[in-house]
């Protein structure tokens, strides 16, 4: 789902981010007004989380994959808000660092992960929860129907921005300028692969996490949630369960074949024998540190590829780490407390 620069035209681009501006500054100022509750680490911990997770390729009957997201639980657990910030740390540091993703095409992919996912899937998981017991049954069913519907409705999305291109930008004779394949080819591609796999993926992911805090940590899943107390420990678990799946995710490197829509131009033009003149322009203008998540001419083996695989989630998580303490130790010198005593905060949840 990580649209790259090429497919989509300087105008699509320039519209999909110009509509994240007011979903990222209202973010923003909704997540001010509660610094001083735990949304800092808890926040950090969702990006990492996020940022790893979405590494785990799966593979689709049609040669392609596909991938969860994460934004449903993280809404669950943060609010749609605090986990849009979240989610777009996550897809930034894919695209700048590691190509994942275009620089041109970050609106358009923060409009499908950032906004649809978390937003959707929050709102069908409070459908559902409504004002159940942290323990009911109805806590992770709300999360598993919200985590599938909501994945399912983003790869819509991308679908129709990737169907809309051709129908759009074209040049004299007919041929496509960026993404070539119309609506009637890239909607059912995006939203087949999401219904079958990924779907489900991300629902099970929300509901199965979802019950284990409902036995080990339900101050999370509370009314008010994140403002019910958190003990550093239990950061401290968090952090080594994100540390267990870095080590794990050579295993999305089992699943051959490339995302739906995310091919490079050299792909591309293989399957197509040519390349669409925009997207000649538009593609691989930004050189990342990490291209695919791997080190440059170290990739002969599985395990040279596995071994760069688990450094590029070392780095992800790393930098995610690093904002994080830098934001926190500027809070900190500004008076501000982002690491409260332990005690319970009310009133202060982002909705």
């Amino acid at each position: 789902m990580h649209i790259p620069d090429g497919y989509l035209s300087p105008q699509t681009c320039a519209v999909m981010g110009a509509a994240m501006l007011p979903v990222w500054a209202t973010a923003v100022k909704k997540v001010k007004q509660t610094l001083k509750t735990r949304y800092v680490p808890l926040m950090a911990i969702g990006a990492a989380f996020s940022f790893v997770i979405m590494m785990y390729n799966v593979p689709i009957p049609d040669g392609t994959t596909a991938h969860a997201v994460g934004g449903a639980l993280l809404a669950v657990i943060l609010g749609p808000w605090a986990a849009s910030i979240s989610i777009t740390v996550a897809l930034a540091i894919q695209a700048l660092l590691f190509g994942d993703g275009g620089i041109l095409a970050f609106g358009a992919n923060a409009f499908n992960m950032v906004f649809v996912l978390p937003f959707s899937a929050y709102y069908i998981y409070r459908l559902i929860a409504g004002r159940s017991e942290v323990s009911s049954a109805r806590r992770w069913i709300g999360g598993l129907a919200g985590g599938y519907i909501g994945i399912v409705l983003a790869a819509v999305c991308a679908g129709t921005e990737f169907g809309l291109q051709p129908l759009l930008f074209h040049a004299a004779n007919g041929s496509a300028l960026y993404c070539p394949y119309p609506l009637s080819m890239a909607l059912p591609a995006m939203a087949l692969a999401h219904l079958a796999v990924a779907g489900p993926i991300e629902g099970v992911i929300t509901a199965l996490v979802i019950r284990y805090l409902q036995v080990n940590n339900p101050a999370l899943l509370s009314i008010e949630s994140v403002q019910a107390p958190v003990e550093s420990r239990g950061y401290k678990k968090l952090w080594w369960g994100l540390a267990i799946l870095v080590l794990f995710t050579p295993l999305g490197l089992l699943a051959l074949g490339t995302a739906w829509g995310e091919w490079g131009v050299g792909e591309l033009k293989d399957k197509l024998g040519y390349i669409p003149a925009g997207m000649q322009q538009m593609a691989d203008r930004w050189h990342a540190l990490m291209p695919d998540y791997g080190l440059p001419g170290f990739d002969h083996s599985f395990l040279q590829s596995a071994t760069g695989y688990i450094l590029a989630a070392v780095v992800g998580v790393a930098v995610i780490a690093g904002i994080t303490y830098l934001f926190s130790r500027a809070q900190k010198n500004a008076g501000r407390d982002v690491f409260p005593p332990d005690k319970k905060a009310k009133g202060t949840e982002i909705k």
